[in-house]
């Protein structure tokens, strides 16, 4: 056979093309498209993301006032104390 392992078949009729590796721009875009869309990309998913954030944390918090209330004393149980 004496072929590469990319070259095992033979395809009839149809054209392919490629591009070497050394011929190509790894970081092509990646600053003019990349950052750009990736601040769309966060943007986009902010509405879905910070309300549930937003009410777990004022439940969290209004939880934590309530504890420290019920772990303070009442200091009308004290008063007849000496």
């Amino acid at each position: 056979m004496g072929h590469g392992f990319g070259q095992l078949y033979k395809l009839r009729g149809i054209i392919t093309y490629r591009l070497s590796p050394f011929e190509q721009k790894a970081f092509a875009g990646a600053i003019t498209h990349g950052i750009p869309n990736t601040i769309r990309r966060i943007a986009e998913n902010i509405p879905y993301v910070v309300p549930p954030l937003a009410i777990g944390y004022l439940i969290y918090d209004q939880v934590e006032k309530e504890h420290h209330r019920l772990m303070l004393k009442d200091p009308a149980d004290f008063v007849n104390d000496k």
